[in-house]
């Protein structure tokens, strides 16, 4: 299992706005591409947020960063142009409890 973790710093007055575009839009979009079985959307600070996807492996990962990435990263910078930034990390899971 892999994640695929992503880390947005956003601008004070486009924190409603993301956390909706993120929660009826942009994850949803994600699973739709059948590369994730989970997500999970949090926020540690007003204005700090992380997305993890989990991939169930390398080859669905890469399968989404080859086939679906570039379209669903071109639809959030049409929708915010400025105003966040962007980091992302892919994660090997070595172990998880539930």
């Amino acid at each position: 299992m892999l994640t695929y973790e992503v880390t947005a710093t956003v601008r004070p007055d486009l924190c409603d706005e993301y956390e909706r575009y993120m929660r009826e839009r942009h994850i949803a979009d994600l699973m739709s591409t059948g590369a994730f079985v989970a997500a999970s959307f949090s926020r540690s600070a007003a204005g700090r947020y992380r997305i993890r996807y989990e991939a169930r492996s390398r080859e669905k990962l890469d399968s989404y960063l080859a086939q679906h990435a570039p379209r669903l990263r071109q639809h959030f910078t049409d929708t915010f142009p400025t105003g966040i930034e962007l980091s992302r990390e892919e994660w090997s899971v070595l172990e998880s409890w539930t």
